[in-house]
C-alpha cells in the first residue's frame, strides 16, 4: 500500500467526543474533518461498529478515516453502545436499539455545524450490516453506502446456519462477542467512572450463542434487520464488495439483483478485508473509489462513477490448493447488469458415477449402463470428512483456506468430467440437484466443487449445505420419511472461477462436514440416485470484449498508520491432530495478536483467541467445540484482563453450553460467573 500524505484537504481530528442519545447514555466517536469545515461544512461519514476505536481499530480506521477526511470530508467512528467509551451494554447483535442508536447519531451529524446535513455510511462486517440495516430504515440526512462483507439476509447467508444446518462460527463468533462485549473502556477517556461501566457490561453479560441455538429455523429473530425481507426499503444508491474467499461472496450479486437503486458490485479474491488491503490478493485502490463514490452521491460532482459495468469480478484462475494464497492469479471481467446476459446456466447430468457435459449424455463404454436404467450408490461419511474445509469466512490470519480435498473425497460419493477439451469459466452460484433417500428422519447433505488438475490434486472452488430437514421449508422445516424418496436443490456460494482443458470438474456428496458444520445428531446413510440428479453451472462466455475496456483500478492508497510497538510476539497455528490410540481428533485454531502498544494513547493490549473442535471416532454425542479468548488492557497505572470460555457439545435432543467470564484487575479477580445451559435440539 502507497502511504499518502498529501491530501486536498488539511483535517483535524478529535479523539473522543460524545454524541447524546434520547435515554441520556452518550456513545463515543472519533472523528476527523477538513479544517476548513469550521467555515465551509462538508458531508459527514458515518462508521458504527463495536470494536474499540481507541485501540483495536485504531491502526486500520488510522488508514482510510483520514483519507477520506482529506478529500472534503467528516469521517466519524463511533464505537456502538456498550462497546469501547460508549455508555450501555452490548447484548446481541443488530437489536432494535443499536439501530435507533444510529439514526441518531446521523441526525446528530447532520445537525452539526461543520456537516452540510448530507451523511453517508460505510464499513466491512458489523459496519457494513449496520449501513445496509440503517439505511432501510430511511433516515433523511443518509444518502448513500459503502458496505463490504455483508449480507442482506441474516438467517440463511450469515456465520450462524447455512441451509438449515448450523456452521461452528455460530460458536465461534459469540466467542469473538462475549470478550468484546466485556472488555472495559479506557479511564484515560472516561476517568474514574470506567470500574462502573465495566460492572455494568460483566453483569448484563451473556453468551450470545444461546440465543442463537434458540433459533434454529427462520423466523422473526432473523427476518429483524434482514433487507432481504424487504428489498424495496433501500432507498439509496449502495456500493458494494466482497471477496470471493470470504463468507459473505453471495450479497453482492443478490442485491445488485433485487434493489431498484443506483448500485455498483465489486468482487475480488480477497477473504474478510476490505478491498484496499485485500488478502489474498491483488488489492485495490479500494478508496480512491468510496472518494469518488461519496463526490458523486454526497456532492452531486458528476464524476462518471456510475458508467461502465454493474458489477465488476475477479475472474480466478485455477491454482494448486493451499491454506493460504499472497495472490490469485485472474483478470478483472465486467458485467452490464445482474443477472448477465453473459453467464448461461449449463446442466451437467450425473451418470454412471459421472458428470456429463452437454452432448455426452448416453455416452456407452464397457461400464456404462443404459441410459434408462437408475444406478444407485450409497454414501455414510466419516466424521472426519470436513477437517480440511477451512473457516467459513476466511480471515488469511492464521492460513483457513481448504486443503487439499482428495482425503475428504475418499469419505465422500464423487462424480466428476472427463478432462475438460475446452476453457470452461463460471460466474455466479452453482447448484445441485440431488435425488436421494436417507434412512434416518434427520440428516444433512453437504456438496463441494472441485477443480482436479490432471496430477490428481484438487482444489476446492466452493460449497453447499443442505439440512435435509429443511429441503422444502426454512420456516417449517419436518422430519424426513426414512427410505422415502426425495428431490432436493442445493445451492453452492457464488464464485468466479475458471477450469482449464485437462482439468476436470468434480462434485463430492458427503453426510458430514465437521467441524465447518454442526453434524446431524447421528450417522446417516443417504442413498443416491443418479436419474434425477444433476449440476448446474453458471457458464460465463470466456471472450466478452468489454473486458479489455475496463477501467483499470489504482494502487492501493491511505494514509500512515500510527506507531504501535509490539511488546511480545505474535501467534498463529491451524493444527489437525488424530490419536490412533484413543481415536481423539482435533482441530486447533489459535490466534494471538500478542502484546502491543498503542503509542498514541500508551495503552498496552493483548489478544489471544483459542477454537478447538474435537471427535472421538465415530461418536456423534463427542463432537464438542470450545472457543476461549482472553483480553489485556494496561498502563502502568492500570491493568485489567478479561477470560471469556464457551463450551458446546450436543446429543441427539439437546445441545449443551457451558461458558465462564472473569474479570481481573491488577491480577486479582474481581468477577466471575458460569452458565450451564441447555437448549433443545429441534431440526438441526
Amino acid at each position: 500500500m502507497r502511504h499518502v500524505d498529501q491530501l486536498p484537504h488539511a483535517i483535524q481530528e478529535e479523539k473522543h467526543v460524545t454524541i447524546p442519545m434520547a435515554d441520556g447514555a452518550r456513545l463515543s466517536a472519533r472523528i476527523w474533518r477538513p479544517t476548513s469545515s469550521d467555515g465551509d461544512p462538508v458531508p459527514a461519514v458515518l462508521e458504527y461498529i463495536p470494536y474499540r476505536k481507541g485501540d483495536l481499530t485504531s491502526v486500520r480506521d488510522a488508514i482510510h478515516h483520514p483519507y477520506v477526511a482529506g478529500h472534503g470530508y467528516a469521517c466519524v467512528r463511533v464505537d456502538i453502545r456498550g462497546t469501547g467509551e460508549s455508555d450501555g451494554v452490548l447484548l446481541d447483535e443488530y437489536l432494535e436499539q443499536e439501530q435507533a442508536d444510529a439514526e441518531a447519531v446521523l441526525a446528530w451529524l447532520a445537525e452539526q455545524p461543520w456537516c452540510d446535513g448530507n451523511t453517508g455510511m460505510m464499513g466491512i462486517s458489523w459496519g457494513a450490516f449496520a449501513a445496509l440495516q440503517v439505511a432501510a430504515r430511511r433516515p433523511p440526512s443518509l444518502r448513500a453506502i459503502c458496505v463490504s462483507s455483508f449480507t442482506d439476509d441474516r438467517y440463511a447467508d450469515d456465520m450462524h446456519y447455512l441451509g438449515g444446518a448450523m456452521l461452528s462460527d455460530n460458536l465461534a463468533e459469540a466467542g469473538t462477542m462475549f470478550a468484546y462485549a466485556t472488555c472495559p473502556p479506557d479511564p484515560a477517556v472516561v476517568g474514574s467512572r470506567w470500574r462502573e461501566m465495566w460492572d455494568e457490561r460483566l453483569e448484563a453479560a451473556r453468551p450470545w450463542v444461546l440465543e442463537w441455538l434458540r433459533h434454529p429455523q427462520r423466523d422473526d429473530y432473523w427476518r429483524h434487520a434482514s433487507l432481504s425481507e424487504d428489498y424495496s426499503a433501500l432507498q439509496c444508491p449502495v456500493l458494494a464488495s466482497s471477496g470471493w474467499a470470504d463468507g459473505y461472496s453471495n450479497a453482492v450479486t443478490r442485491l445488485l439483483a433485487h434493489v431498484d437503486v443506483p448500485r455498483k458490485g465489486l468482487i475480488g479474491p480477497w477473504s474478510h478485508k476490505l478491498p484496499h488491503l485485500g488478502e489474498p490478493g491483488p488489492a485495490i485502490g479500494y478508496l480512491q473509489e468510496v472518494v469518488r463514490w461519496w463526490d458523486h452521491w454526497l456532492k452531486g460532482v458528476d464524476n462518471g462513477v456510475m458508467d461502465g459495468p454493474m458489477l465488476r469480478t475477479w475472474m480466478q484462475e485455477s491454482v494448486p490448493p493451499s491454506t493460504s494464497y499472497e495472490e490469485r492469479p485472474g483478470r478483472w471481467v465486467g458485467e452490464p447488469s445482474w443477472p448477465s446476459p453473459n453467464v448461461t446456466e449449463t446442466v451437467l447430468v450425473v451418470q454412471d458415477r459421472a458428470l456429463c457435459m452437454p452432448g455426452e449424455r448416453g455416452a456407452t463404454g464397457p461400464d456404462a449402463a443404459p441410459p434408462s436404467a437408475d444406478r444407485v450408490h450409497t454414501i455414510q461419511s466419516p466424521l472426519s470428512v470436513g477437517q480440511f474445509a477451512g473457516k467459513w469466512a476466511s480471515y488469511n490470519a492464521p492460513p483457513d483456506l481448504p486443503y487439499d480435498q482428495r482425503e475428504e473425497d475418499g469419505g465422500s460419493l464423487v462424480f466428476q468430467t472427463e478432462p475438460l477439451t475446452e476453457r470452461i469459466e463460471i460466474l455466479g452460484a452453482p447448484a445441485a440437484v440431488v435425488e436421494l433417500s436417507a434412512d434416518a428422519p434427520l440428516a444433512q447433505l453437504n456438496v463441494r466443487l472441485s477443480d482436479v488438475a490432471p496430477d490428481g490434486r484438487s482444489t476446492r472452488v466452493t460449497y453447499g449445505v443442505l439440512n435435509l430437514a429443511h429441503h422444502d421449508s426454512e420456516t417449517a422445516p419436518g422430519e424426513l420419511t426414512p427410505g422415502r424418496r426425495y428431490t432436493v436443490r442445493v445451492p453452492l456460494h457464488a464464485v468466479a472461477q475458471a477450469f482449464p482443458p485437462g482439468h476436470r470438474i468434480r462434485l463430492s456428496l458427503s453426510t458430514s462436514y465437521w467441524p465447518l458444520v454442526w453434524p446431524a445428531p447421528e450417522p446417516v446413510l443417504l442413498t443416491v440416485h443418479e436419474t434425477g440428479s444433476s449440476l448446474t453451472l453458471p457458464v460465463r462466455d470466456t471472450d466478452v470484449p468489454t473486458d479489455a475496456e475496463l477501467r483499470p483500478f489504482g494502487e492501493p492508497e491511505g494514509c500512515a498508520p500510527p506507531a504501535v510497538t509490539r511488546l511480545s510476539e505474535p501467534e498463529q497455528a491451524w493444527t489437525v491432530s488424530r490419536d490412533l490410540v484413543n481415536y481423539r481428533s482435533l482441530l486447533d485454531i489459535v490466534k494471538d495478536q500478542g502484546i502491543q502498544r498503542y503509542e498514541e494513547t500508551g495503552i498496552e493490549v493483548g489478544l489471544r483467541a483459542r477454537e478447538q473442535y474435537s471427535w472421538i471416532a465415530e461418536d456423534f454425542d463427542s463432537v464438542r467445540g470450545e472457543s476461549a479468548w482472553t483480553m489485556t488492557f494496561a498502563r502502568p497505572d492500570w491493568d485489567v484482563r478479561v477470560d471469556t470460555r464457551t463450551v458446546l457439545t450436543s446429543d441427539p435432543d439437546t445441545f449443551h453450553v457451558n461458558a465462564t467470564l472473569d474479570g481481573y484487575e491488577g491480577g486479582r479477580r474481581v468477577f466471575s460467573r458460569t452458565w450451564n445451559e441447555h437448549v433443545p435440539r429441534t431440526h438441526v
